[in-house]
C-alpha cells in the first residue's frame, strides 16, 4: 500500500446515520448523530450527560491547512500520514491531565477510533483564547514595527525576536465575523480586549460576566500545565490557542468546557528546548512548514497579506509539494505526539475502512 492510501484526507463521505448535513471544516468533519441514536449511545455507554444531549461524531483528517489554505503534494499526497492520529492523540493527552488535575472537562465522550471523537453539542464561546510565552510571529513582526498595544495590553521596550515575554499574555481574537459589537470590526480572527468582551460578553455567548474571568482562569492553568509538561521533556511551550464552549450536565446545568483541540502542533508553537539554548529556532510545530512555506515562494507576502488570498488560493491550488517535505511535517508531528504521550503512533494501513468497522459493529451507527 502507498503512502498516499494511508492517508485520510476525505473525511465527510463516511456512511454514517444522520439526518443533517455532514458540517466539514479545515482538519476536522462533524456527524450530528439522530436523537434516536444519540439518546441510545448515551444510555449504553452510560455518558455522564443529560439523556436528550445531541451528539456527534468528530473525524479528524491529515489534511494540513496553513495561511487559510489546504496544501496537497506530489504523487497523490493529499495530506500528511500520520498527521490526524498524532493530533488526537496529543488533545487525548491533554484533555486527560486537565481532568485528572480539576481544571475543566472537554466536550469529548469517548474514543472509538484514533480518528475519532464522540462528542456532545456545546455552544462555542466566539473568542480564539490565545496565549503567548514568547514574542514571535504575528506579535514580533507587528512590535518590530513599533506596535506596542496587543489586544489592550502595552508591551515593554526592548524585546528581542523569540525572547521570553514579562508574563504570559492572553491575547484574544475574534472567532468568525461578529456583527454589531461595538469597537470590534466585523471580519474573522482581529484582536480584541477584555473590555470588549466584558462590554459585550453575550455577543461572544459567555452566559454571565463572571465566566470571563473563569475563561481566563482555565486559559492560563491549561497553558501552564502543558508548558510544565513540556519543559520536562525539553520542549518550550512557547504559544497556543484554546476554544471554549458550554455543554448541560446531567443536571441540565451550563458548564463552560475545553473544546476543539488542545496543546497541538496544529494551535502551538512548540521549539526544542536544547536548541533554543543554544541560539537557535526548532520549530516541532506546523510553524516550522509555515515557515517553509514562506520560504519556497517568492513573493511570501501573498502568504501573509489577507488582501491576496485569491492569489494565495491559486498558489495552494496549483503547486502540488514534493512528498519529501509533506513526510518531513510528518515525522514533526508523529515525533512530538510520541514524546507527549509515552505511545507510538502507529500509521492504519485504510483508515477509513476501521473507522467504519468500528462503528458498524460497536456502535450500530452505520446500516
Amino acid at each position: 500500500m502507498s503512502l498516499a492510501d494511508q492517508v485520510l484526507a476525505v473525511n465527510n463521505d463516511l456512511p454514517i446515520r444522520t439526518d443533517a448535513p455532514v458540517h466539514s471544516g479545515k482538519v476536522r468533519s462533524v456527524y450530528w448523530l439522530t436523537a434516536k441514536d444519540s439518546a441510545r449511545l448515551i444510555q449504553e455507554k452510560n455518558y455522564d450527560v443529560a439523556l436528550d444531549t445531541p451528539l456527534a461524531i468528530m473525524v479528524i483528517s491529515d489534511r494540513i491547512s496553513a495561511f487559510d489554505c489546504i496544501w496537497q503534494g506530489e504523487g497523490g499526497m493529499k495530506g500528511v500520514p500520520g498527521k490526524g492520529a498524532a493530533l488526537n492523540a496529543i488533545s487525548n493527552h491533554w484533555f486527560k491531565l486537565f481532568k485528572e488535575q480539576g481544571l475543566a472537562d472537554s466536550h469529548i465522550l469517548d474514543i472509538p477510533h484514533p480518528f475519532v471523537w464522540i462528542v456532545q453539542k456545546a455552544k462555542p464561546v466566539m473568542i480564539e483564547a490565545i496565549c503567548r510565552q514568547y514574542i514571535t510571529g504575528s506579535m514580533w513582526r507587528a512590535y518590530s514595527k513599533g506596535e506596542r498595544d496587543f489586544c489592550g495590553i502595552s508591551l515593554p521596550e526592548g524585546l528581542t525576536k523569540d525572547s521570553k515575554l514579562p508574563e504570559l499574555l492572553q491575547t484574544p481574537s475574534t472567532k468568525g465575523i461578529l456583527e454589531g459589537i461595538p469597537g470590534v470590526p466585523a471580519v474573522d480572527d482581529v484582536n480584541i480586549t477584555r473590555q470588549n468582551i466584558e462590554e459585550n460578553f453575550s455577543s461572544f455567548n459567555f452566559k454571565s460576566v463572571q465566566d470571563i474571568a473563569l475563561y481566563e482562569k482555565l486559559l492560563t492553568q491549561g497553558f501552564n500545565l502543558i508548558s510544565d509538561a513540556l519543559a520536562k521533556l525539553d520542549q518550550v511551550f512557547v504559544d497556543t490557542k484554546f476554544e471554549f464552549g458550554y455543554v448541560k450536565d446531567k443536571a441540565g446545568n451550563d458548564k463552560l468546557i475545553y473544546m476543539d483541540e488542545v496543546g497541538t502542533p496544529d494551535s502551538s508553537r512548540i521549539w526544542d528546548g536544547e536548541q533554543y539554548r543554544n541560539g537557535k529556532v526548532v520549530e516541532n510545530s506546523k510553524e516550522g512548514f509555515r515557515q517553509l512555506l514562506l520560504n519556497h515562494f517568492p513573493d511570501p507576502d501573498i502568504l501573509l497579506n489577507k488582501d491576496r488570498m485569491a492569489e494565495r488560493e491559486a498558489l495552494a491550488r496549483d503547486n502540488k509539494l514534493p512528498e519529501s517535505v509533506l513526510m518531513a511535517v510528518s515525522n514533526t508531528y508523529i515525533a512530538i505526539a510520541e514524546k507527549i504521550t509515552g505511545q507510538k503512533i502507529v500509521l492504519s494501513e485504510n483508515p477509513k475502512a476501521e473507522i467504519i468497522k468500528i462503528l458498524k459493529e460497536q456502535y450500530q451507527l452505520v446500516d
